[in-house]
């Protein structure tokens, strides 16, 4: 039944979307593709012409919406780099915009590494982000902003008690708490205090900069408000997934800075803009560790669990290098407390070593076709989970002939299933197990998915357990896929008869 009220929301969306596409072009389109859903509701579609494509948009929040109308078409007419809305539909569900391809700069820092073109790419990006901030935000009326009009006080409050409440607290150590809220104070008081304010993205990081013809464009702005430039500039060099080097990170800032003084028309003072830059820098870092928190110590999601020792010794590294330009004493004894070692290294999982003998067995099969894989190693047989409970994309014509590994498959069963938090719980159970069989000098674990065909669900939850206990604890890992290995990974439909 789900996967039947799936295919029909899909008709519908890409009906509505191919109607608006023709009422627009005067033609239907030649086919349309369904794009992986980003961290929002909305949904993406390409949509095929003759000759050329264009991203068809479905946004439930009207008002959202109207927002990035706003901002488009204000940004379009100042030649920003921005995607054009070519037409909008008459209750604002559904538009369609120009089609900025499928290469993020994330995706070029992680498919080229730290090259000069990746580095002249950043470089452009921050160029046109000044651009974008300022030249934006002349007769712009923010009004028109999603949320709050302006990047205030309460906003930077808003954050620092989301690190104090969902991660700080967490640790249980003494602090005095009307000392630090009285420093959250002052620090939010002293980056407001800024004669520099103008658009703001407020989501500004690589995987929002698309590269088309080597140039940048932005997208997902639609939150954006007047505040300050400094913010955005943070946001992206110190992106915890980025992860750039301290030598970028530094010429980067000087970079922009330069671009900023040529559109401002005038000089700045770059020790008070650098101390604010920092002070921006330490409030993204602490969201972020806020965030962690939330997900990972609040929600038990695993995958938070393990990014909190890279965000806190990026705090560390952050902390022990730059000044904020202002007093804040109960808040740097808060912060000592969050880097120490002894807090890092409690959120740091056991390590396997080359010398580690334990050899993780992860699988996929077949209950309909083969069962449960017995164990070689006679250490009687691990862990076994049943897939079956999860919705079926197998169920999705389209997705007939498909896998586990298939982008459509995997788009699937992490937004239209529970799949995500199925495996929360399964890592949770894995992760105990695998630690003591390290630290015990256990040489052999087997852990199994099963599902009806071992085709979809079986096969994706089995990659993902791999990736997941090789990142988090290096341990050696071998993968067998045994329905679809025996069938060279063909799944044809069978012969109608």
């Amino acid at each position: 039944m789900q996967a039947l009220t799936y295919i029909c929301r899909m008709q519908h969306l890409i009906g509505e979307i191919s109607a608006l596409y023709k009422k627009w072009t005067g033609r239907d389109p030649v086919s349309v593709d369904v794009l992986p859903q980003s961290g929002s509701e909305r949904r993406y579609f390409r949509l095929h012409g003759e000759k050329e494509t264009l991203i068809g948009t479905y946004g439930a929040n009207i008002k959202e919406n109207e927002s990035f109308f706003y901002f488009s078409e204000n940004f379009s007419n100042k030649k920003l780099a921005v995607p054009a809305i070519h037409i909008v539909s008459d209750d604002k569900l559904f538009y369609i915009q120009e089609d900025l391809g499928d290469v993020s700069l994330l995706n070029q820092l992680e498919s080229k590494g730290l090259t000069d073109e990746v580095y002249e790419q950043f470089r452009k990006s921050l160029q046109a982000l000044a651009l974008l901030q300022v030249k934006g935000d002349d007769k712009l009326d923010y009004n028109k902003c999603l949320t709050n009009k302006e990047f205030g006080k309460q906003a930077i409050m808003a954050d620092l008690l989301y690190f104090k409440y969902y991660f700080l607290d967490a640790l249980r150590k003494p602090y005095d708490k009307q000392k630090l809220i009285d420093d959250f104070e002052a620090l939010s008081n002293y980056l407001t205090h800024t004669e520099y304010k103008y658009f703001m993205f407020r989501d500004f990081q690589s995987r929002n900069i698309m590269i088309r013809d080597n140039q940048p464009y932005f997208i997902d702005y639609q939150g954006g408000m007047k505040g300050a430039p400094q913010y955005d500039v943070a946001s992206m060099l110190w992106q915890a997934r980025a992860n750039l080097p301290e030598e970028w990170k530094n010429d980067l800032l000087e970079d922009y800075m330069n671009s900023f003084e040529k559109t401002i028309g005038k000089k700045l003072d770059r020790s008070i803009f650098r101390s604010q830059f920092n002070g921006y820098v330490l409030i993204r870092l602490l969201q972020v560790l806020g965030a962690y928190g939330f997900r990972g110590l609040f929600e038990r999601k695993a995958q938070f669990l393990t990014s909190i020792p890279l965000a806190l010794r990026n705090l560390k590294e952050f902390f022990g290098k730059q000044s904020m330009g202002i007093s804040v004493p109960e808040f740097r004894k808060v912060l000592d407390i969050c880097v120490a070692d002894e807090i890092i290294q409690q959120f740091t999982p056991t390590q396997a070593t080359d010398e580690t003998p334990l050899v993780v067995r992860i699988s996929s099969f077949s209950y309909r076709n083969g069962g449960i894989p017995a164990d070689d190693t006679e250490n009687g047989g691990g862990f076994v989970f049943d897939c079956r409970g999860i919705l079926n994309p197998g169920r999705v014509d389209r997705m007939k002939t498909q896998t586990g590994r298939d982008k459509e498959v995997k788009d699937f069963l992490e937004q239209q299933s529970k799949m995500p938090e199925f495996l929360n719980s399964v890592f949770d159970i894995v992760d105990t197990t695998v630690e003591e069989y390290i630290n015990r000098g256990f040489e052999s674990l087997m852990v199994s998915f099963g599902c009806t065909g071992g085709q979809h669900r079986s096969v994706y939850a089995a990659d993902a357990m791999a990736r997941h206990l090789k990142n988090k604890f290096k341990v050696k890992i071998e993968l067998r896929h045994f329905v679809q290995e025996a069938k060279n990974w063909q799944n044809p439909l069978p012969d109608k008869k």
